[in-house]
């Protein structure tokens, strides 16, 4: 079964082909990043007017790159939420449009389903149930993976999601948007112990994550240092903090599978491209004889190959969306499985 994917939640156009939801015959991603970099972060305006520009592109070349025409598609999967409306939207009129003119199905698709869906695309051998920690640039989020299609949330972040706290600290110690990159790169080069920053923690809700604290301790340190004439080694910061994140996000994550007695954990979204995220959960997933599983690198950001992945197993379920689809910003994992 052929499932044409589209993605346009933020501020990458994409589309991709898969082929019985694992195997992919093209993925396309149109990247805005060197735009949004001169305003320091992504700016939704632009960003709705770019995939405008793009999308029709980037879906004939996955069409042509997967050597098949829309008339072989089974079904259209698009990401319907969360994100940023107008980019959803975006995304989701093309989406309708397409399965209007061709009568193929329409799947609306969640953003974070579609980044744990990233992990099936890399291993075949990842089956539910199994504990999911995703992180990315808007959510923080640990999953218990009941079915391919049925989720229940145990943890989020109450403030800044995981990957906004890398870009903003980044942005302090004087890195490019976006700064996650950035930062595990400097990581490698400083000491990770030079500074000591906060583990902020949620009362009453123990896997819960908290970053904004550990950003404004970032920004407190820098700031002060610059008011004082005192020097600061951005790769010291860089490291330091990049060992904070991993403390926090292994703690709150194997407290997590240790309560729910989980044997199996991946990891998911863009944070997880961060070598020291990763080297983190592999050297305690190893201690505790936990099974990883990580996405391909090249899974790890938002693209269309997750979309068109976890829309053949909502297609599977029956999920199926009408022309009066609609974007939504703000829509918890938990929703969709009731």
């Amino acid at each position: 079964m052929k499932i044409l994917g589209i993605e346009s939640s933020c501020d990458e156009t994409a589309a991709a082909v898969t082929d019985d939801g694992k195997r992919v015959l093209s993925n396309v991603v149109s990247s805005q990043i060197d735009e949004h970099k001169l305003y320091g972060g992504v700016v939704p305006e632009i960003a709705s007017r770019r995939h405008l520009e793009n999308i029709d592109r980037v879906v004939n070349d996955a069409l042509s790159q997967a050597r098949v025409t829309i008339d072989e598609i089974d079904a259209v999967a698009v990401t319907y939420a969360p994100g940023l409306i107008g980019a959803l939207l975006v995304g989701i009129s093309y989406a309708k449009g397409l399965c209007l003119a061709s009568g193929k199905p329409l799947i609306p698709v969640h953003h974070i389903a579609g980044h744990i869906a990233a992990n099936y695309i890399t291993h075949d051998d990842l089956k539910p149930p199994y504990l999911c920690l995703v992180i990315s640039g808007g959510h923080s989020h640990i999953v218990e993976v009941k079915d391919y299609t049925k989720y229940r949330v145990i943890g989020r972040t109450r403030d800044d999601a995981a990957g906004e706290c890398f870009d903003k600290a980044a942005r302090t110690i004087g890195f490019d948007y976006p700064g996650g990159r950035h930062i595990d790169a400097a990581a490698k080069l400083g000491n990770p112990d030079a500074y000591s920053f906060p583990h902020p923690s949620v009362t009453g809700s123990k896997y819960d994550f908290s970053f904004s604290g550990l950003k404004t301790a970032v920004i407190n340190l820098v700031h002060n240092a610059h008011q004082k004439g005192d020097p600061i080694n951005p790769n010291d910061v860089a490291a330091s903090f990049q060992k904070t994140v991993c403390e926090i996000l292994v703690s709150k994550t194997m407290l997590a599978a240790k309560d729910l007695g989980a044997s199996t954990l991946a990891i998911a979204g863009g944070v997880s491209a961060n070598s020291g995220v990763r080297a983190a959960f592999e050297k305690e997933c190893s201690k505790r004889g936990i099974r990883l599983f990580l996405p391909d690198l090249k899974y790890c950001g938002d693209n269309a190959a997750m979309i068109a992945c976890q829309g053949y197993y909502d297609f599977l379920a029956g999920k199926r969306a009408t022309l009066d689809l609609n974007g939504v910003a703000t829509l918890s994992l938990d929703k969709i499985s009731e």
